[in-house]
């Protein structure tokens, strides 16, 4: 295993999805500035997640065709373009332009670096693929944290600030990628071993388990989106609390996003993917999200930091069982699986924005909570490898 390629990618994604948290993090100062709606807020979601989820498949394609070691470097320009957009908006027009450019940074950094990751990794792909999510769900963790110690006292301009984070980003990236050119052809040579070796699922059974897998990813992700988007205003509608203590209460929650994600790579690869890490960690959450709803604010913090421990330990085994699903398409599957997350994301933040103007942000809540009960179809997964090992038996 590449520790230090490893940590380079973590540490990129970090800055990288630090910097995006940033735009959800500045959701209470635009919507002071800007006289927005809940609803409107949901399209900035929209327009930043659906950028990011159109384009990572594509993206995926095309590197898994011509892989591009520098890719996920270049796409930091488009992060911190994104940055400034937002800093000197002065309409909601340019909001969404920001939203849309820092998507598109998303887009073009994720299936490269991810496929790195893999690389990197040597076979232990799930604890691979969680060391470099993990920095990503950190990132988002120091985002409200961010929010608090600058933005809320120096106002949406200081974003602009964080420019140089992204110049940090390229660095790290430009490292792994010359590393990553220097590796490809050896890698090449023993992927095209490898696949010829072994005997791959049919196309129809990988198709069947892509699509549950698809399914999984949208009930985690429109759940946590609820939170993502939506947890600090309903801790301040529901309990009063200030902007700060939402920040703070918003920060636990990544946090807890973080030491799952780490937990579900490294059980993942011990006890397999399916039953044990990709079941319990979305319906293991429900009975949580159920209770979430009717609990006093204390309770709502406990509970919401659980949710977070147990549903983001899925992530990773979702993707890196999608991987063994189709071995020959690692860009399209973590361009797919990475885009949707934002796009099921996106989609989530409209749809609750416009439920909680309708109906209030209670609502959205109550309704939400039965979304990790759709982790009970991981039970109708392939197993991929035993259904290699018994081909190859035949």
């Amino acid at each position: 295993m590449r520790l230090p390629v490893l940590g380079a990618l973590s540490a990129a994604h970090l800055l990288n999805d630090m910097m995006q948290s940033l735009l959800l993090a500045l959701y209470p100062i635009i919507r002071g500035d800007f006289g927005l709606s809940f609803t409107q807020l949901g399209l900035i979601s929209l327009t930043y997640q659906a950028a990011a989820s159109i384009l990572q498949p594509a993206v995926g394609i095309i590197t898994d065709r011509h892989p591009r070691p520098f890719a996920a470097a270049l796409g930091m320009g488009f992060t911190m373009t994104g940055l400034f957009v937002l800093a000197a908006a002065h309409a909601y027009e340019f909001l969404l332009i920001a939203a849309a450019l820092i998507g598109v940074g998303s887009a073009v950094f994720h299936p490269e670096a991810s496929r790195m990751a893999r690389l990197a990794s040597a076979g232990r792909h799930g604890l691979g693929q969680s060391i470099f999510q993990i920095g990503g769900n950190i990132g988002g963790a120091i985002g409200p944290l961010l929010a608090v110690a600058v933005l809320l006292p120096f106002g949406r301009a200081s974003v602009a600030w964080f420019g140089v984070t992204a110049i940090m980003a390229f660095g790290l990236l430009w490292w792994v990628g010359a590393w990553y050119q220097r590796q490809h052809r050896v890698a090449l040579g023993r992927q095209r071993q490898t696949t010829g070796a072994r005997n791959q699922l049919p196309n129809n059974t990988a198709v069947r388990g892509i699509g549950l897998l698809l399914l999984l990813l949208f009930s985690k992700y429109f759940y946590l989106e609820s939170l993502d988007s939506y947890y600090m205003f309903y801790l301040i509608s529901r309990f009063h609390v200030t902007g700060q203590q939402a920040q703070v209460c918003l920060f636990a929650f990544f946090a807890a996003v973080a030491v799952g994600t780490i937990v579900g790579g490294l059980i993942g690869d011990r006890v397999g993917r399916r039953r044990r890490v990709i079941l319990w960690s979305i319906l293991g959450a429900a009975p949580f999200t159920l209770a979430l709803p009717h609990a006093d604010f204390q309770w709502t913090v406990i509970l919401v930091v659980l949710i977070g421990l147990i549903i983001a330990s899925a992530f990773s085994a979702i993707v890196v069982f999608a991987q063994e699903l189709m071995p020959n398409r690692i860009g399209m599957v973590s361009g797919l699986f990475f885009g949707l997350a934002f796009g099921f994301g996106g989609i989530g933040a409209a749809i609750l924005g416009a439920m909680a103007d309708r109906l209030g942000i209670q609502s959205v809540f109550n309704l939400c909570a039965y979304l990790p009960l759709l982790g009970a179809v991981a039970l109708l997964l392939p197993d991929a490898t035993g259904s290699r090992s018994e081909a190859a038996a035949h």
